[in-house]
């Protein structure tokens, strides 16, 4: 009851913020009170962005970039990807989605089940990329997955189809997990330097993309060398010097000055891996949508229905990875891709009409320093190698109830056990549990770890880890012991991932909070807004926006401050 009591009232606030009460209109020519949602609702997405990073550097962005969000547009500058597992798939299946991970079905960037089958987010054997690019079971072909809607699922249901939907990402989950189950997705292919679409949103590429990659534009940075974007070097001053101990993860030099294709005479396989990972590769992810969208003239519809565009640009997720959020690398990418932001959204303006479109910023998660950085200012810091702790915790296990090996797989969140095992020995699955709980609780770097039965249960403590990791957890693919590093600790492996130096999935403040911004016309409200928020109020605030039905499993909020009463 007080939840239906909360929406009606939500509803009341919002028909006041756009004009009062008056008959309803079609979501394709206006919404409640006579107010036409804008004609393109844009999305973007930076993956790997901490709120932080945005404090730390406003000064150094251009007018037009970020700063044009954070200046002139709704800024909710405490809000959170809400839940305990923050990695890419997950958090961009909450943004346009409004539901948490136990609802999404979407755990992790890939998981196993029981018997060890890989599963990743998007993979979907039924379909394949257009573009020739192998397709691979760790490969992102469709959201078949994904148990739930979509704000733009919705929107073409209002519309009967009138309105539509493009997604592009440097990561194939970032595109699919935006574009729903209706929409089309484009994502980058590190085989060939292009953005391609698989069988499941198209039988082939329409001719304009066929135009745009016969002049090979994502060879232009062949050869060329990423070196710091400002002249004055104290500005660099607030990052870490180069050098620092982290690098030695690093595959890559410590030093700016990287060769885009180095021991390539043209540009070939090793050049379009390393093009996400730089700079360069948001220039591509501008330049492609940009075309994308006049080509096919998205926030120009000619049935008058709102467009949704969504962007969701990678590189600055590896850059983190690969240098830390205190490197120089991650700052300098920071004040370039400000810098293409701000072209990016002069020519959308430009294309669509700057009344007519409604911009939405956000990010997938935060990330952790690295633990050198966090050691070096006395925080207790560190990697954890799942390998070493599933085989301390086994042989504990082992030894009190003489099975070998009861946790089985390592995965997002935690272990599965040997059920099977545990069942054939006549023991009590929760006792069983409840004591690989408590005896990884007992592991160097662990917080918390809460049980399968305690999950099913409800039955956690009451505070925010216990509440982020319920919302984390899939019943069907979950894991059975839920474990939560302490703060400023992760898992990484000793023999995989050697270039990361630093990553994110944790349910702290660092890896949480996000920027959340709301830009567009003067029934945006401007301001700094301090109030709490989640990415999943960005859905329920948009389907209010463009008076279609929120997404099916919505949990968000109407963020009303971000709307000007009238």
């Amino acid at each position: 009851m007080k939840w239906l009591k909360a929406r009606a009232w939500a509803a009341l606030v919002v028909a006041g913020m756009v004009g009062g009460a008056g008959a309803a209109t079609p979501a394709a020519s206006g919404v409640p009170g006579g107010i036409a949602p804008p004609k393109l609702v844009v999305v973007v997405l930076v993956d790997g962005l901490p709120q932080e990073q945005l404090l730390k550097n406003y000064d150094l962005f251009v007018p037009n970039g970020l700063r044009r969000l954070m200046d002139k547009g709704a800024w909710f500058s405490d809000a959170h990807q809400a839940h305990a597992f923050t990695v890419t798939a997950v958090g961009h299946a909450t943004i346009l989605s409004g539901a948490y991970p136990y609802q999404t079905g979407i755990i992790g960037n890939d998981w196993k089940t029981r018997d060890g089958k890989f599963i990743y987010n998007t993979a979907d054997t039924a379909h394949k990329y257009l573009d020739g690019t192998p397709t691979q079971d760790e490969d992102g072909t469709s959201p078949k997955l994904l148990q739930v809607s979509l704000l733009g699922d919705e929107l073409r249901y209002a519309t009967n189809n009138a309105g539509r939907v493009f997604s592009v990402a440097g990561k194939d989950r970032g595109a699919i997990l935006m574009a729903g189950k209706t929409g089309t997705a484009y994502m980058y292919s590190t085989k060939t330097g292009r953005f391609t679409s698989t069988s499941y949103y198209m039988d082939k590429h329409p001719q304009w993309w066929e135009d745009y990659y016969a002049k090979a534009p994502q060879n232009k940075w062949f050869h060329q060398r990423w070196n710091v974007l400002l002249d004055n070097p104290k500005a660099y001053a607030r990052a870490l010097p180069e050098g620092q101990k982290a690098a030695v993860y690093n595959q890559m030099t410590s030093k700016m000055g990287y060769l885009y294709g180095i021991g390539e005479t043209s540009p070939g396989a090793s050049y379009y891996r390393m093009l996400m990972p730089s700079p360069f590769g948001d220039e591509m992810t501008a330049d492609f949508a940009l075309t994308m969208m006049k080509s096919e003239a998205i926030g120009r519809n000619p049935k008058g229905a709102t467009d949704i565009m969504t962007v969701s640009f990678s590189s600055h997720d590896y850059i983190n990875h690969n240098f830390g959020p205190e490197s120089i690398q991650s700052m300098d990418h920071l004040l370039r891709l400000d810098r293409t932001l701000a072209k990016f959204f002069e020519a959308v303006e430009a294309h669509a009409g700057r009344d007519n479109v409604l911009t939405v910023f956000s990010a997938d998660h935060g990330f952790m320093n690295t633990p050198e950085y966090s050691s070096g200012r006395g925080f207790e810091a560190g990697r954890i190698d799942p390998s070493d702790m599933r085989n301390a915790v086994n042989a504990l296990a082992e030894k009190k109830f003489g099975i070998p090996k009861i946790a089985t797989q390592h995965m997002v969140g935690g272990w599965t056990l040997d059920y099977a095992a545990i069942d054939a020995k006549g023991l009590n699955r929760e006792e069983v549990e409840t004591f690989m709980a408590r005896a990884l609780l007992d592991q160097p770097g662990i917080g918390y770890a809460f049980t399968r039965s305690q999950l099913e249960r409800g039955d956690l403590p009451a505070h925010r880890v216990a509440l982020l990791s319920q919302r984390a957890w899939f019943r069907q693919s979950a894991v059975d012991i839920m474990v939560i590093t302490k703060p400023f600790h992760y898992f990484q492996s000793k023999t995989s991932n050697p270039g990361s130096v630093c990553s994110h999935g944790t349910p702290y403040s660092y890896d949480t909070n996000v920027p959340l911004m709301i830009h567009g016309p003067k029934w945006v409200r401007t301001g700094r807004y301090t109030q709490y928020a989640e990415t999943v109020d960005i859905a329920p605030t948009l389907a209010q926006v463009l008076n279609v039905r929120v997404p099916s499993a919505s949990e968000g909020k109407v963020l009303t401050h971000a709307l000007v009463a009238r």
